[in-house]
């Protein structure tokens, strides 16, 4: 059918403003709306940047009759244009559903159970929607509605369909995105009591992500800071290690630096910044050659990262041009300064074998003529 142009006009002003919505009911049974929904054209994120094997997966619940998106980070990092390092799913399927679906899986988690899809060397995360009638760290299974008030900020609050191609935003998450803001989704007065670690990820989102915490957001995590204290030593391990491995790193370290956090997870660390402000300049360009590192290469082993966090420190343990001519074998130096360094990462508990590499490199890098183990198999 041939239209005029002057209909043709109309037809776009009819079509262009057209906002899709996923629709729920209220407690009393009325309509009402309950999600943005986001086509291709809006969030142009292509499956072609999402895992084959995460699609594979997707299609086998659908197939099975069960929804499943691609949710959480790997959906954010896709609209900011970031690579992600994971692709979790989420799905109805309970966890022994999901299993008798994939033979090459396993349930893991003695509370609240998930399953772990495995190709090759590839682990992917498949969960199902859970409930937050007992609030955001409750073990019960639920629907996406409930799921998605359980997920910390908003713009890791999205689910994506890859089959539709279609973004499903019940918080604003993609608005949020768009101004560079990081909203929490759960409330800020239990937010962080429920798991302080939160923290953490809320200055590592504003980092990688370039969002500005709101100031009651900031507020909070200043006011909040101790309960990191109430983590333990292996969680904080972990934490760690993902923002040393960051390329971000300098600039989480410096927001963790800025709002009250880094003295939790690194006390020497920070209170030879605090006590030696001479050092605090240097400490900060090692963590930009840490960020080039990380950028050139990403699959360097832990010890030359290390090797950044502890150089400054070892070069305050002692005098070394006169240590090396002293009475000292370099076997003794270097155990004494081994055992420091430990003392100094602490709470973090990094591989023994990288520590060392890190603690031989700076001794090496300092005159000291010390062999540099290789990495062991």
């Amino acid at each position: 059918m041939n239209l005029s142009p002057s209909c043709q006009n109309i037809l776009k002003i009819i079509i262009y403003p057209i906002v899709l919505y996923r629709y729920g009911t209220d407690n009393k049974g009325n309509l009402i709306k309950k999600a943005v929904v986001y086509t291709k054209s809006e969030h142009f994120i292509s499956n072609k940047k999402i895992d084959p094997d995460a699609l594979q997966i997707i299609n086998r619940l659908r197939d099975a009759g069960y929804t499943a998106y691609v949710v959480g980070g790997a959906v954010r990092d896709l609209i900011v244009g970031n690579v992600p390092k994971d692709f979790d799913i989420v799905t109805d399927a309970t966890p022994s559903k999901i299993k008798r679906i994939f033979r090459n899986s396993r349930i893991i988690g003695r509370r609240f159970r998930l399953v772990h899809v495995v190709f090759g060397a590839k682990i992917f995360e498949v969960s199902t929607f859970r409930s937050n009638e007992e609030g955001s760290v409750g073990n019960e299974f639920g629907t996406i509605e409930q799921d998605v008030m359980r997920r910390d900020f908003t713009m890791n609050a999205l689910y994506y369909d890859p089959l539709q191609e279609q973004i499903i935003d019940y918080v604003g998450g993609m608005r949020d995105i768009k101004k560079h803001i990081l909203r929490p989704v759960i409330p800020l007065d239990i937010i962080f009591t429920e798991d302080p670690v939160r923290m953490l990820r809320a200055i590592k989102y504003s980092a990688t992500t370039d969002a500005k915490m709101t100031f009651n957001l900031r507020h909070k995590i200043k006011q909040s800071a101790a309960l990191l204290n109430s983590v333990s030593p292996s969680r904080i391990t972990e934490e760690l290690l993902k923002i040393i491995n960051n390329v971000h790193a300098s600039q989480i370290i410096s927001e963790a630096i800025e709002n009250d956090l880094f003295m939790y997870l690194q006390p020497s660390v920070s209170a030879m910044l605090y006590e030696r402000k001479n050092i605090e300049y240097s400490f900060m360009e090692n963590l930009k050659k840490l960020d080039e590192l990380n950028k050139t290469d990403p699959q360097a082993r832990l010890g030359k990262k290390l090797f950044f966090i502890i150089y400054d420190f070892v070069t305050t343990l002692t005098d070394w041009e006169q240590e090396i001519q002293g009475k000292y074998s370099v076997s003794e130096l270097y155990a004494k300064t081994w055992t420091e360094c430990r003392n100094f990462v602490l709470p973090m508990n990094p591989q023994r074998r990288e520590l060392e590499y890190a603690v031989r490199s700076v001794m090496k890098s300092l005159g000291v003529p010390i062999k540099i183990h290789p990495k062991k198999a």
